[in-house]
Formats: C-alpha cells, structure tokens, sequence
C-alpha cells in the first residue's frame, strides 16, 4: 500500500489499515524513526485500560460516594 505526501506534509491513511488497527478521527498516532525506517502506531487511549471496570445499574450516589470514600481511608491506615 501507499500513500501520496501533499504538499501540506499530509497522507491519507489507506482504508485497509484504518479498519485494521481501528482508527478513528481524532485518534492519536505514534511516529518513530528506526535507522532509515519509519514506524507509526496508534497511541492508545489510557481510559480503555478501564474498560469494564465500572459496574452499572441501580445504586444510591450518596452510598458510592461514601463507600468510595471508607476505601481510600482504608489504603492509609
């Protein structure tokens, strides 16, 4: 595959590889130079490694936030 450079310095990211690695506007790639190589990977989003993590359903905010709050004391003690 190959992209054309404009003359803005810009490419365009073949279709192939943006469904591939999942890429979407205003995702974030990496460049890195490797001798006379040009690596580029997409950065990954750091809230994705939370990803399931939060429960969902009915609750009492109130009773969270004061059960959030008994374990951060918890951590200290």
């Amino acid at each position: 595959m190959q992209s054309l450079i404009t003359s803005k310095y810009q490419v365009t990211i073949p279709k192939k590889i943006r469904e591939k690695l999942k890429l979407a506007i205003h995702d974030t790639l990496a460049w890195e130079i490797q001798e006379d190589k040009v690596l580029v990977y997409p950065v990954q989003k750091r809230f994705l490694q939370y990803q399931n993590s939060v429960k969902v359903g009915s609750g009492c905010l109130r009773d969270d936030v004061e059960q959030a709050r008994h374990q951060q004391a918890e951590k200290y003690r």
